[in-house]
């Protein structure tokens, strides 16, 4: 298709969800520019992610090369005590991947251009037929379609349903990665090809092998990935999210940014609460990260040709393992009702409306009921009293 006769999005967010939003539409023939706000590469600031059919369909139908294997299998999982005996275990084969290395294949995957690095988006101007993005800089961009991809605080969001707002669930995601070598030798031989689980009072930690900092799946230059789940009321959240250099952080602490205080506790209480082999992992870990659990909900995914995605729209709760995939699924629902939107038996007046209408309904319903069922798993596994949060 000629450039000039292809329809144009603008995405919002450079993240993985706006990256495969930008991939999957270019697979369907439109011309898509991606803005990110930070102009800093994102690859560092994610853990472990379960690998999902969704994300690997979506990547499939936009020609998105990963490596192989994309991750590290595993075949068990157990669940330990906090003696470490396995009171728990069954076969349950999947794969585990890492955040960097599905968006270093999806940034290999932007054509020159594609990505736009260093933009903060402002507001938007819809006429109807139109969309007109402003960002802080001054620059412009007209399109077809506006996407917000832009993640749990998501701006465009804000301008849409400035009443939908994250509201904080009541416990957060410690998280860990750790070079294999590094863990000592009887939490490896515990851990290594399993998913492991150790729950507590009010707290559930988590552990799985994810590849290497350089996308490697060789044995010895892999990763182990840890999530250790922690209670905390309001007023201990803002504490924690003070940093090293004592600004207070308003979402997360990012690897790198947690005070020396606040790690030093976490290893105490780990010695306390988790049994030897979470404790390990915990302790192996110089620079743990901090993520607030969140839920978000929005009434619509779609105002007119203006449209919420991933975590823009909703957030799924890390027990459901369906952010990512939830993302790559809107991203490849979209494309194919974009596609199909094209071809002369659904072409004609209307038949953009009627996609992006199809897409709203469905794309909605799917996320609500992962919403509802991530609160539901996470309410139980923390002992969080329904009415609470």
């Amino acid at each position: 298709m000629n450039r000039d006769t292809q329809q144009h999005a603008v995405v919002v967010g450079g993240s993985l969800g706006g990256l495969v939003t930008a991939a999957a539409l270019r697979a369907a023939n439109w011309d898509v520019t991606v803005y990110e706000a930070s102009a800093h590469e994102l690859e560092s600031r994610g853990g472990g992610v379960v690998l999902q059919p969704d994300v690997t369909q979506a990547f499939e139908f936009a020609g998105v090369a990963v490596p192989h294997p994309p991750g590290v299998l595993s075949g068990d999982r157990i669940y330990l005590d906090e003696s470490d005996r396995i009171v728990s275990r069954f076969y349950m084969p999947q794969m585990q991947t890492s955040w960097s290395l599905l968006y270093k294949a999806l940034k290999r995957a932007q054509p020159d251009g594609g990505l736009r690095a260093g933009e903060r988006f402002t507001r938007f101007e819809d006429d109807g037929e139109r969309v007109t993005a402003h960002f802080e800089s001054g620059h412009q961009h007209t399109a077809d379609l506006l996407i917000g991809a832009d993640g749990v605080r998501s701006t465009l969001r804000t301008l849409l349903e400035p009443e939908t707002q994250p509201h904080y669930a009541g416990y957060v995601a410690w998280r860990g990665l750790i070079e294999e070598p590094d863990l000592p030798a009887f939490a490896a031989d515990k851990l290594r090809d399993r998913f492991a689980f150790s729950d507590g009072v009010g707290h559930s930690a988590l552990a799985y092998m994810v590849p290497g900092e350089d996308d490697s799946t060789e044995p010895g230059r892999r990763r182990w990935n840890w999530v250790w789940y922690r209670r905390y009321d309001t007023d201990e959240l803002q504490d924690l999210l003070v940093d090293r250099d004592g600004v207070q952080r308003p979402f997360s602490l990012p690897p790198g940014t947690a005070r020396q205080v606040v790690i030093d506790r976490l290893k105490d209480e780990a010695q306390t609460l988790l049994g030897p082999t979470f404790r390990a992992l915990v302790h192996a870990t110089d620079v743990p990260f901090m993520q607030p659990i969140v839920d978000v909900q929005t009434r619509s995914m779609r105002y007119g040709r203006v449209l919420l995605t991933g975590d823009a729209a909703s957030v799924p709760r890390p027990h459901t393992a369906g952010s990512t995939a939830k993302a790559a699924a809107n991203a490849y629902a979209l494309a194919l009702e974009l596609e199909a939107a094209q071809q002369p038996q659904h072409a004609g007046e209307g038949a953009l409306n009627r996609a992006l209408s199809r897409w709203n309904a469905e794309q909605l319903r799917v996320g609500r009921a992962m919403t509802t069922r991530g609160i539901m798993l996470g309410n139980q596994l923390m002992r969080i009293p329904a009415h609470s949060v």
